[in-house]
């Protein structure tokens, strides 16, 4: 049904990446109108180098949805690119990762099979899912005020860490995602409310949700 798995930069097909950077030109320029460097149709930064890793969401061989990662250690959009805009930012030193250009396909899900199942969820429980597995501690991410609110509908128990105005004179705020046993069964239970998928599949990276065989 859809497959989460991680792609380094460097790892990355020429297809693949054009495909994700035409989504992301898409949906951050086209559809939300945000302040980003695009070339012949497609949407990347300085960001998108050796030391990134993606995650995708692929349906039909498809991308439907994906997540930016890059380690807290490496040059990142909150340490750099909007430090200036807080009056304090200093992630904690450790083994934690940034995630930005995070993204689900609206019109790809809702001509697809997945229209009715909670998409964004399922990419949360990837992120998370893909953190534990690799050994990191959390995830920071910078996020808008209508992803805020997505955030917090699914459950995911975050906290804000801190909050500023953009360019246009709206919220955006650090926010930090945990990854602790507990914030991955609230995810897994709200990306299988109706118990399509075996709950310990779901707990796997790669993370594959597929029909459990023996509910169908």
């Amino acid at each position: 049904m859809i497959n989460f798995l991680d792609i380094n930069y460097p790892k990355l097909s020429e297809q693949r990446s054009s495909e994700l950077f035409i989504l992301r030109k898409e949906t951050f320029k086209d559809r939300l109108d945000w302040a980003v460097n695009c070339v012949n149709g497609m949407e990347f930064d300085e960001y998108d180098n050796e030391h990134t890793t993606y995650v995708f969401g692929i349906h039909n061989d498809n991308v439907l949805c994906s997540v930016r990662f890059i380690e807290t250690r490496y040059p990142n959009m909150i340490s750099h690119t909007f430090a200036p805009w807080f009056n304090n930012v200093e992630l904690p030193a450790g083994n934690y990762i940034e995630s930005s250009r995070f993204f689900v396909d609206k019109e790809r899900a809702r001509s697809s099979d997945l229209y009715q199942y909670p998409v964004s969820s399922m990419l949360f429980l990837a992120m998370v899912n893909y953190a534990r597995h690799y050994g990191y501690e959390g995830i920071y991410t910078l996020v808008s005020h209508a992803m805020l609110r997505i955030l917090k509908r699914s459950g995911w128990e975050i906290s804000v860490v801190e909050q500023t105005l953009s360019e246009k004179k709206e919220k955006i705020y650090i926010v930090f995602l945990p990854i602790d046993d507990k914030n991955r069964d609230i995810l897994i239970e709200k990306s299988n409310q109706d118990k399509l998928f075996d709950d310990k599949e779901l707990a796997k990276w790669p993370l594959a949700f597929q029909p459990n065989l023996r509910q169908v």
